[in-house]
């Protein structure tokens, strides 16, 4: 299990402004690495209500299961590295073998049981480090839709924020307003 702090900034991309900083950084869209996010949530979405997020997330044959939970700038992220074996029995119901998560889940008053899989979604990913923070530009895929956007991960909040902006300055990148991964899905599959 680890618990960290993510601080990160993100703005949504055009499908150019994503080609364009991917070449500007010497990438390909081809040397991206593809991941599945499952998420999961309740029938009536505690976790959500309580800004909390969990996914299991598959890169090749590893896997792992993070819960993340509001911070005062950012979220903490608790994480437990699984087998195959048991990823796929959360995904499917059987079991939550994920101990860690499981205990904070409970201390938020939701059961394992209680989780449902909510649907999965794909991202192909380039990820390198930048001007002393991680800096990640993903293509994702889910319920029809397909969108882009630039991510960068910091220690930091206040230094990581004016990065950030630069980045987007330097390269005439309007900010928009980006919600996360999972609220991104989840706003797509009530439309559908």
């Amino acid at each position: 299990m680890t618990k960290e702090l993510e601080i990160e900034f993100k703005n949504l991309l055009t499908e150019d402004e994503y080609v364009t900083l991917t070449a500007l950084f010497g990438f390909s869209p081809e040397d991206a690495q593809t991941q599945i996010n499952h998420y999961f949530d309740t029938v009536d979405f505690r976790l959500r209500e309580q800004k909390s997020a969990l996914r299991i997330r598959q890169k090749d044959n590893a896997f792992e299961c993070t819960l993340k939970t509001p911070a005062e700038n950012g979220y903490y992220e608790i994480t437990d590295a699984l087998p195959r074996q048991q990823a796929e029995d959360i995904i499917n119901g059987r079991n939550f073998a994920a101990p860690e998560v499981s205990e904070v889940l409970k201390e938020q008053g939701i059961l394992p049981g209680e989780l449902v899989l909510l649907g999965s979604l794909t991202t192909h990913r380039i990820e390198f480090t930048y001007d002393g923070g991680l800096l990640v530009l993903d293509r994702s895929q889910y319920h029809g839709t397909e969108d882009f956007e630039v991510e960068f991960e910091v220690t930091d909040f206040n230094d990581g924020k004016e990065k950030f902006r630069k980045l987007l300055e330097d390269n005439k990148i309007p900010v928009r307003r980006t919600d996360k991964k999972i609220a991104r899905f989840m706003a797509a599959a009530k439309k559908r």
